[in-house]
């Protein structure tokens, strides 16, 4: 399997993540662009260029996040751990004299 493939078959849901974000993106990058200018040509080839750039950065972005994400809560102790341990907790305090 190519690593293309690979990295596409682990990163499916980001990469669906990505695209819908892009369509989105161009949609409302070429009303802005048209609203801006009035020129269809225009709006259409800056609706295309800005959001395809976008997809790109976004992608890696959230890469990145999630290897951040990975990281705390491998760090056993640290402080994500202990507030995601405390998050989880259900309250158990109750109103007195309600």
């Amino acid at each position: 399997m190519s690593r293309i493939r690979q990295v596409a078959r682990q990163n499916q849901s980001m990469l669906m993540k990505t695209g819908s974000y892009y369509l989105i993106h161009i949609c409302v990058a070429a009303l802005v662009a048209y609203a801006v200018t009035g020129n269809l040509w225009a709006s259409l080839t800056l609706s295309l260029l800005e959001p395809t750039v976008q997809a790109v950065a976004f992608f890696f972005h959230e890469k990145a996040w999630d290897r951040a994400a990975r990281h705390k809560a491998g760090t056993a102790g640290g402080v994500g751990h202990v507030a995601n341990a405390a998050a989880a907790q259900p309250a158990t305090t109750t109103l007195q004299g309600a």
